[in-house]
């Protein structure tokens, strides 16, 4: 690419990692996903092109999905599945379950991903299996509630709990936590944007951080366990519940505290050699996650009493001031580090979604646009913290995202049938990775189960959630299914298309021919 190109005036020529439209050979997909070939006279080099370029490893790869998933959950979650399942021995079977289960789900997102190489996980999966208007739904309601408000949630906890220390003896200030999470959103927006390798640095960075967190906490209850603090374990099934309702809600919450383990499919793309780096990357972490996990759960328990851990709004934070003394506010700050990092892999892996569907025609055009200087996809990073910061200031939050809890099982679980479904409907399809057709089908049947009982606990707020989901419908066959548009609009959309272009100096991806 010549130095005197602009965003105003560079033409794309094409090139792609595999979209999933044809069968991903091995050496083809080493070529468009990062070989360093030397190209032929009179081509341009893969490194002089504008597009998202392969960068992360296997290590980024792991630091990803335990980054994602280790936000805030592993230090509230247990005292809502202890409360729904009664007793101590019934909450670490249904914690080393919802590991399992999640298990279960990365292996069949090896397949997908390794099947299907294009980034923008879930969303691309549906779209190749079961067309536009199911993609299209998913990605409306991922637009304008379910990213924003989990980036704005989780930016809301590092707000808090990093400033508990500082105000021990009396409550937050209420506009303090928000000024706080609008800083660490944007201050992660600009790093995603200026380079990739900043972010997938701030990710192992603050993976690792709360990783060690982690294991002090373990550490400080095995110590406490050989000291005699194994009195909670004693009858540990004691009062364990019968109830399947509550059974599944101590699912779901034990569930949200894995959530995360799907997200380096949102950027396959970039990912080097995803046929060996993203199956790898799920079997290290998320048996690791799942051991980290039930192992907190038991340092929780040696520490506190049932009746304590079940009335503890921040377990983590209550575990600090029982056996860390003067180094009880650790706890805090280690929950505020890893929402901190929990922030960023939800921004680096959530831009895709739209940078995907913007691609694929369902988006404005504008949004599938890179820095010409920097290979980031700035509009889409811009986007989602503009939506973001919208929501910081909501006062309906929770209750937003308590319309959505069934989408995101219904997604997972319609991901996971295209699976099934280009089984059948593609057999001859190339599969790096082929999982056990008993995987899938056990995945599809508990997210049916997980969506049912989510709507039986919550009728109300599901049918709000699907009223808005359909409102999706219109809009697809307004904005992408009707083709033949006003001159006038489309003029409109291409002045502001390339306005966009000049502000931020960006042009479409481009693409080898």
């Amino acid at each position: 690419m010549g130095d005197d190109r602009t965003a105003a005036d560079a033409v794309p020529e094409v090139i792609t990692a595999p979209s999933g439209n044809e069968d991903p050979k091995p050496a083809e997909a080493a070529s468009a996903l990062g070989s360093t070939e030397k190209p032929a006279n009179g081509q341009v080099a893969d490194s002089d092109l504008v597009r998202l370029e392969p960068t992360m490893n296997l290590f980024n790869g792991v630091t990803i999905i335990c980054g994602i998933i280790i936000g805030s959950g592993i230090f509230i979650s247990p005292t809502i599945v202890l409360n729904l399942t009664g007793s101590v021995g019934l909450s670490l079977v249904i914690w080393a379950a919802c590991g399992v289960f999640s298990m279960i789900g990365a292996l069949c997102y090896g397949e997908l991903g390794t099947m299907i190489t294009m980034s923008g996980g879930d969303y691309a999966y549906i779209l190749k299996a079961f067309g536009g208007l199911p993609a299209f739904l998913l990605l409306w309601v991922t637009l304008l509630i379910i990213r924003p408000t989990a980036q704005a949630v989780v930016a809301l906890t590092f707000g808090n709990y990093i400033l508990q220390p500082f105000f021990e003896d009396c409550d937050v200030p209420k506009n303090a936590p928000i000024l706080l999470a609008a800083v660490c959103i944007t201050i992660l927006t600009f790093v995603n944007c200026w380079n990739v390798r900043w972010a997938t640095k701030v990710q192992d960075v603050f993976t690792a951080a709360k990783i060690i967190a982690l294991i002090i906490i373990i550490i400080a209850g095995l110590v406490q366990l050989f000291m005699g603090g194994a009195k909670n374990f004693e009858n540990s099934f004691e009062g364990s519940t019968t109830d399947p309702g509550e059974i599944a809600l101590a699912l779901y919450a034990g569930l949200f505290a894995y959530g995360g383990w799907n997200y380096l499919n949102f950027v396959t793309e970039e990912l080097k050699n995803p046929y060996k780096n993203l199956p790898r990357a799920i079997v290290i972490s998320v048996p690791l996650v799942t051991v980290i996990y039930v192992l907190a759960n038991v340092a929780y328990f040696t520490a506190m009493t049932v009746e304590e851990l079940s009335v503890s709004k921040a377990v983590a934070v209550t575990f600090g001031q029982k056996l860390l003394g003067p180094m009880a506010w650790i706890m805090p700050v280690s929950v505020a580090l890893s929402t901190f990092g929990g922030v960023n892999g939800l921004l680096l892996t959530g831009s895709r979604i739209y940078f995907v569907g913007a691609r694929e025609g369902h988006l404005p055009e504008a949004i599938a646009m890179i820095s010409v200087n920097r290979r980031t996809p700035v509009p889409s990073l811009i986007f989602t913290c503009f939506l973001s910061l919208l929501y910081l200031f909501s006062s309906n939050i929770g209750k937003l995202i308590n319309y959505f809890s069934f989408v995101t099982w219904l997604a997972t679980g319609a991901a996971i049938a295209g699976l099934l479904v280009l089984r059948i409907r593609e057999p001859e399809r190339h599969r790096p990775v082929k999982v056990n057709i008993a995987l899938p089908i056990i995945f599809v049947i508990a997210c049916v189960f997980l969506v049912i009982m989510g709507t039986i606990a919550a009728p109300y707020d599901t049918l709000i959630g699907l009223a808005i989901l359909l409102t999706g419908v219109p809009v697809y066959f307004i904005g992408v299914y009707w083709k033949n548009k006003p001159e006038s609009f489309n003029a409109y959309v291409r002045s502001s298309t390339e306005w966009m272009q000049r502000l931020f100096m960006v042009i479409a991806e481009e693409k080898r021919d």
